[in-house]
C-alpha cells in the first residue's frame, strides 16, 4: 500500500487474485515447503512478506501488496499495485510441476490505472495458456465492476462446500475516508473502527498500517480466513474483504462502516447468494449488474454491483496537470 506511485494520493488498490489447488496426496504446502521459498514466490510478484501468522491448518503472510495463505491442499494469493501475480504463479508451476497441481484460478478485476499495469488480463492468462488449458469468463460490464476469471479445464471438480465471499468497496465516504487518513493512527484504532476484534474475535489476527497511509489485515482461525486491505485516498478509495466465512451476513456492519458510494459482491459456491443477498443488502443500494456461470471446475461464481444512487449533483473534479498524468 505504500507503493503509491510518485504521487501518495494514488494507489491502485484493485488486486489480482490467484488460487492453486494441489494433490495432497503427493504433497504438503504446509509441511513441504519453507519461508525461505514462499518469500521467492511472492518476490517474483514483485512483493515482499512483512509478517505471518499459523495455526496447525494455514499460514498467513502478510505482504507489502496484500496476502498470501498456505494451507496443506492450496495456495490463495492476493497482490494489488502494480505488481506481476502472474509472474508468482508461473513460478509455482515451474517449481512444483503441473503433474501435482489440480486447479489453478486466477483473477483480475478492474482497475482505477490500467493503463500503469505492466500487463493486461489477456498477457496473464496467455502466459498461463503455455502451462494449462483453460477457461475464461468476464463477470459484469466492460464499461463498469466487472472481475475476469481463468480457470485451469480439466478433471477437477470442486467440493460444493468449498465457498469464498469478496466484498470491493469503492469510494468509501468522506467520514471513512477522513478516519482512515488520520496521520498517526494506529492498528488498535482502525481494528476498532471496523469492528474487527468485535466480529472476528475466535481469530489470530496480523495488521500492519502503511506509511503514508494504507492498511492490510490477515485473520486465521482453523481452516477459515479473512483478508481485508485499505487503501483509503479520497481521490480512489477502495477497500476489499475476502474470506470463507460468510461476507455476505456481515456486509451490512461494513457498509454502515464504509458508507461507499458502489460495492462489488463475489462468490464461489454460495448457492443461496440471491436470497441472501435480498435479506442483507440495504435497500438503499440498487443492483446494476447479477452474473452468475457455473465453471467447468464445479465452481458456481455469483457476481454483483451495487451502487448508491446520488441524490444531488457533485462538482467536477479537478486534475492537477502537473502532476498527474493525462492518461488519468
Amino acid at each position: 500500500m505504500s507503493d503509491v506511485e510518485d504521487n501518495y494520493l494514488f494507489f491502485e488498490g484493485s488486486e489480482k487474485k490467484a488460487t492453486i489447488l494441489i494433490d495432497q496426496n503427493q504433497l504438503s504446502l504446509l509441511e513441504n515447503f519453507d519461508d525461505d521459498f514462499w518469500q521467492q514466490l511472492v518476490q517474483c510478484g514483485d512483493a515482499h512478506i512483512l509478517s505471518s501468522i499459523k495455526n496447525s491448518d494455514c499460514k498467513a503472510f502478510l505482504l507489502s501488496e496484500s496476502s498470501l495463505f498456505i494451507w496443506h491442499d492450496r495456495l490463495l494469493i492476493i497482490t494489488c499495485g502494480n505488481t506481476q501475480l502472474v509472474r508468482s504463479v508461473e513460478y509455482f508451476i515451474q517449481q512444483v510441476g503441473m503433474d501435482k497441481i489440480q486447479q489453478v484460478i486466477y483473477q483480475r478485476k478492474n482497475e482505477y490505472f490500467a493503463h500503469a499495469q505492466p500487463s493486461t488480463f489477456g498477457d496473464d492468462i496467455k502466459l498461463l495458456s503455455q502451462y494449462m488449458q483453460g477457461k475464461a469468463h468476464r463477470f459484469g460490464e466492460l464499461d463498469s465492476h466487472h472481475n475476469y476469471i481463468f480457470h485451469q479445464d480439466n478433471r477437477f471438480q470442486a467440493r460444493n462446500n468449498d465457498k469464498t465471499y469478496e466484498l470491493l468497496a469503492y469510494q468509501i465516504s468522506k467520514k471513512a475516508s477522513d478516519k482512515l487518513t488520520t496521520v498517526g493512527l494506529t492498528a488498535k484504532e482502525i481494528r476498532a473502527f471496523l469492528q474487527l476484534e468485535t466480529l472476528f474475535s475466535d481469530f489470530i489476527l496480523d495488521d500492519f498500517v502503511f506509511d503514508p497511509f494504507g492498511y492490510s489485515i490477515n485473520a486465521i482461525n482453523g481452516l477459515n480466513y479473512l483478508t481485508i486491505h485499505v487503501t483509503p485516498q479520497e481521490s480512489s478509495s477502495y477497500v476489499s474483504i475476502e474470506s470463507n466465512v460468510n461476507l455476505i451476513k456481515l456486509a451490512p456492519t461494513f457498509l454502515a462502516i464504509l458508507s461507499p458510494k458502489s460495492f462489488d459482491l463475489l462468490s464461489f459456491n454460495e448457492f443461496n447468494f440471491s436470497d441472501l443477498t435480498d435479506t442483507f443488502i440495504p435497500k438503499n443500494y440498487v443492483a446494476t449488474s447479477l452474473v452468475s456461470q457455473h465453471l467447468s471446475n464445479n465452481y458456481s461464481v455469483c457476481f454483483s454491483n451495487y451502487i448508491l444512487p446520488q441524490q444531488v449533483f457533485s462538482q467536477a473534479a479537478t486534475l492537477d496537470l502537473v502532476e498527474q498524468s493525462h492518461a488519468l
